[in-house]
């Protein structure tokens, strides 16, 4: 009788250790992709960031060049952004984040107006100088 507790004894000694294995490596994989998600955000961020204040630059500096001054750039709208629109001297990106919409403004020392799609990938944005604004669109 004594083995047959011994054995059980020993079988449930591992059932423990294996449990507490287990529930220690999901909770190392649940921290890991709470944690990617949120520097995916940070890039995606930072990504709209360099895309509007690239169009920002532009827009400035073909307004202080002149009436005829026109500009093409190439600049890269990650994936997430769902609404993007430019308001008297700002441009509005709504971006889908993890922890629901984000809405970031960059503002311009020009007036400027237009609409730029929101599909994602590399894109070429006109950007043109008329009296006393810009106009900025997709090329």
């Amino acid at each position: 009788m004594a083995e047959k507790t011994r054995k059980s004894q020993i079988g449930i000694e591992y059932l423990l250790i294996v449990g507490l294995v287990v529930f220690f490596l999901i909770s190392i994989m649940l921290i890991a992709f709470f944690y990617s998600n949120a520097s995916r955000d940070t890039l995606r961020m930072n990504q709209v960031e360099g895309f509007a204040m690239k169009v920002i630059s532009s827009s400035e500096s073909v307004f202080y060049a002149g009436a005829p001054s026109k500009a093409t750039i190439s600049t890269y709208l990650p994936e997430g952004v769902v609404d993007i629109e430019i308001i008297e001297n700002s441009i509005v990106i709504s971006m889908q984040t993890n922890s629901g919409i984000s809405k970031t403004s960059f503002s311009s020392k020009v007036p400027i107006e237009g609409s730029i799609s929101t599909a994602s990938g590399i894109k070429k944005i006109k950007i043109e100088a008329i009296q006393d604004k810009v106009l900025i669109g997709n090329a």
